[in-house]
């Protein structure tokens, strides 16, 4: 069977009920996917079911491989069917790909939802990660992809989550969402916080990908995107999360060196795993950046001074039981 778009071609696997379901603008689709090379082994690259999760789009968000709705619109509840889809369909696959892996795998948490339409990180890195995804991103192949639709839910019918909103819609979520993390987070409750500056860091960094790298509505949100994430990263540090904080901190550091909260929360989890020389550097850029910070920094240095005097006994007292 072959659909309107060139390019593509199904074939129902199993049949489903009904008559097809209505696309809405605004519908959630339920799916599970797997996703095979058109060689003689048909090796398969992803498979939703293995991963344990189907996956949700939402008709009309601008996700990333938009072939999908134009797949998922032509079947019924339940119905399994096999697409054929040609490079031009295909292109994009690796850093969906990518995004759904890392998901899978719990990494990236700040990092902005699979759903996002945002290409700015295509040719960021040389590789994805992944030797699979980088041998497609360098030749793009067709692909089968054998999809199972689940069900389809109107926009009246769920809960909508940051990631399906609309641009205006995420831009008016960040300050509540925003609100509610440091709400919690004065309540001691770092865990339920790191979830809410998440979440208000995927609607930022949605809505960001429509804009110009560098350019004034790009930086405006990016400044807001590094607030929440320095925020989460304070979490982070009550968490005793040291080595992601440094992690976060030192993106943030890369791309803004003037960012003088940055350099005191990487100082301060520095401090955490004695990592002593960098602690110093750190709080040293935070008083070039900012002498109001003086009082502050005196305190940290102090603390710091103890607790490396308090592992040098340790490991003095350690080697000499050795002899």
């Amino acid at each position: 069977m072959l659909l309107g778009s060139e390019g593509i071609k199904k074939t129902i696997l199993h049949g489903g009920t009904g008559d097809i379901p209505k696309f809405t603008t605004g519908a959630k689709v339920t799916f599970h996917f797997r996703t095979q090379l058109c060689d003689e082994e048909r090796t398969v690259i992803d498979d939703s079911k293995v991963v344990g999760t189907p996956m949700e789009i939402v008709i009309g968000n601008m996700f990333k491989l938009d072939i999908w709705e134009t797949l998922l619109s032509s079947m019924r509840i339940g119905e399994v069917a096999e697409f054929w889809c040609d490079t031009i369909h295909t292109g994009v696959y690796p850093l969906v790909s990518k995004s759904m892996r890392r998901i899978a795998e719990g990494k990236d948490p700040v990092e902005w939802h699979v759903h996002t339409c945002g290409m700015a990180n295509m040719f960021a890195y040389h590789s994805l990660g992944y030797a699979d995804l980088d041998e497609l991103m360098k030749e793009p192949k067709p692909l089968y992809f054998v999809l199972e639709l689940l069900k389809v839910q109107q926009p009246s019918e769920y809960n909508r989550e940051s990631w399906a909103l609309n641009d205006e819609e995420r831009l008016k979520a960040v300050p509540v969402l925003h609100g509610q993390g440091n709400k919690l987070y004065k309540q001691g409750h770092y865990q339920e916080a790191t979830q809410k500056y998440k979440e208000a860091i995927v609607c930022i960094k949605n809505v960001q990908t429509k804009e110009k790298a560098w350019e004034a509505p790009w930086l405006k949100l990016e400044k807001t995107a590094n607030t929440l994430t320095l925020n989460y990263c304070q979490c982070l540090l009550r968490m005793e999360e040291y080595y992601e904080v440094i992690e976060h901190t030192s993106d943030i550091i890369n791309q803004h060196p003037g960012v003088v909260k940055a350099f005191y929360l990487r100082g301060k989890a520095h401090m955490e795993v004695w990592n002593e020389a960098e602690a110093r550097q750190d709080f040293s850029r935070v008083l070039d950046l900012d002498p109001g910070m003086k009082k502050a920094i005196k305190k940290e240095l102090g603390v710091l001074n103890m607790r490396m005097e308090e592992k040098n006994q340790e490991d003095r007292d350690k080697y000499r039981g050795m002899f």
